[in-house]
């Protein structure tokens, strides 16, 4: 696909990786709807890029529906997705006074994270599905995002990592789901990246955090996975896949 003049929807697209992905989008001349929670955020972002701010809950039908029909009406019906949105968090199960995690604080995570994902694909795809094919038939292309906690987290990451690895799990079905529309559907793992959040910790736990991953020995830069990403959408044969962006890093247990 070639994302020239294509619309393009970003979820978490206020700050992050998803702020560093809707501005590469930009600059490969998409269409780019910013959707957030935060709408001062995506405001921000929107108006650095020339493109539209959207607040938007993942978590909530109503909010991507109105998202997607808000996008749609400025930027013609959204070809590619990039579902970015997310949050995490580190408990324990058991605490240090003995007691059990908080289980809303498990079906939160979950919620964002997964089902977040879930519910911004299927109104999205619902929408592109009733597109005009392009080439090859296509007619969109979704990124979702997961995480190396996937498939090796660490203590205290299970809400995030079950949360991760349920989209790293719903990335084929979706593909093969969506493959009568033309949609193609491909998941974004990454290890550690220098995002705001991140540099929020002191250098000294940074400079470990990066010395940690073997080659190269640095935290990943946003704009690396926006670079990813966007290759996915250009690739028409990438479909189906969970690719690690991590520089070789395995996590240690803790």
């Amino acid at each position: 696909m070639n994302i020239q003049n294509m619309s393009a929807l970003v979820t978490g697209g206020g700050s992050g990786l998803g702020e560093a992905t809707a501005r590469e989008l930009a600059r490969l001349g998409a269409k780019v709807a910013v959707l957030d929670l935060n709408l001062d955020n995506a405001k921000k972002v929107a108006s650095e890029i020339g493109g539209l701010a959207i607040q938007c809950d993942v978590t909530n039908a109503a909010s991507m529906e109105n998202a997607v029909a808000e996008a749609a009406k400025a930027h013609g019906g959204a070809r590619i997705l990039m579902q970015i949105a997310g949050i995490g968090t580190a408990k324990r199960i058991v605490s240090k006074d003995g007691n059990p995690a908080p289980l809303e604080d498990f079906a939160k995570v979950v919620n964002v994270n997964l089902i977040g994902t879930y519910n911004a694909a299927r109104v999205f795809a619902a929408a592109c599905a009733k597109l005009d094919p392009m080439e090859d038939g296509e007619r969109g292309a979704m990124v979702f995002t997961a995480s190396v906690a996937a498939f090796d987290g660490q203590v205290g990451q299970q809400a995030y990592s079950a949360s991760k690895a349920g989209v790293a799990g719903m990335t084929l079905p979706m593909a093969r789901d969506l493959a009568q529309h033309g949609i193609r559907v491909c998941t974004i793992a990454p290890g550690i990246f220098a995002t705001p959040l991140l540099k929020t910790l002191p250098e000294t736990v940074q400079a470990s955090l990066a010395a940690s991953i073997p080659f190269p020995s640095r935290l990943g830069k946003p704009e690396e996975f926006a670079q990813l990403a966007a290759h996915i959408v250009s690739n028409g044969h990438l479909n189906g896949e969970v690719i690690r962006l991590d520089g070789a890093l395995r996590m240690a247990p803790r």
